[in-house]
Order: structure tokens, then sequence, then C-alpha cells
């Protein structure tokens, strides 16, 4: 009886090249085949129930965000900034530097 881990199953796949010659070095350099990432992702998928990797159609920031979420962090930074040029926000340069401030106002309030 033949070892069913040895047998295998010949699949043909269609690759950009321009993509394949950037990749393949990469996956040298780890020490990866073709055959290994692909044979590696359909175990992934047989293991999740899913494909692994994230799909999406949002398209994201230069960070690395939604360009709404992007413009939330963007507006409250600008709104930090604005209170420590007004003086209604106090920076520090250190946690240590904080505790001692916050500390000394407790004192104060003694």
């Amino acid at each position: 009886m033949a070892n069913t881990s040895t047998r295998s199953s010949r699949i043909n796949v269609r690759v950009n090249p321009e993509i394949k010659a950037q990749v393949e070095p990469i996956l040298k350099a780890i020490g990866l085949s073709f055959s290994d990432v692909f044979n590696l992702t359909l175990r992934q998928i047989y293991l999740k129930k899913r494909f692994p990797l994230e799909l999406s159609a949002v398209e994201l920031t230069e960070n690395g965000y939604t360009a709404q979420f992007e413009a939330e962090l963007l507006a409250e930074a600008d709104e930090l900034y604005a209170a420590v040029a007004n003086g209604t926000l106090k920076p520090y340069n250190s946690v240590e530097e904080m505790n001692m401030a916050l500390d000394a106002e407790e004192d104060d309030d003694e």
C-alpha cells in the first residue's frame, strides 16, 4: 500500500510573471517553493475553515488606516495640540514627570 503522505496531485496555476519574478527570491531566502506556499495556504484554509489572508475592498491610507479613521485620529491630534497651545493641557516629557506633577497637585489640595 502506498504511503498517502508522499502522493500528490498536480495543479497548474497561471501567475503574473512580474509578481512571480519579484516573489521568487523572497521565497528562496525563506526556504520555500511556490508549491510549499500553495500547500501551506491550502492547509491553513483547511485548519481555519477560512481564507488565511484578510481580503478587503476598502482602500487604506499610506499609514494603514481607513480614510475615515485616519481623519478622526488627525482631528483628535489637532484638538490635543490646540489644548497644549492654549494652556488647557500640560504636556509632560515622561511618565515620571507627570506623576510628580500629579503628586504635587494632590499635596496642594490637602
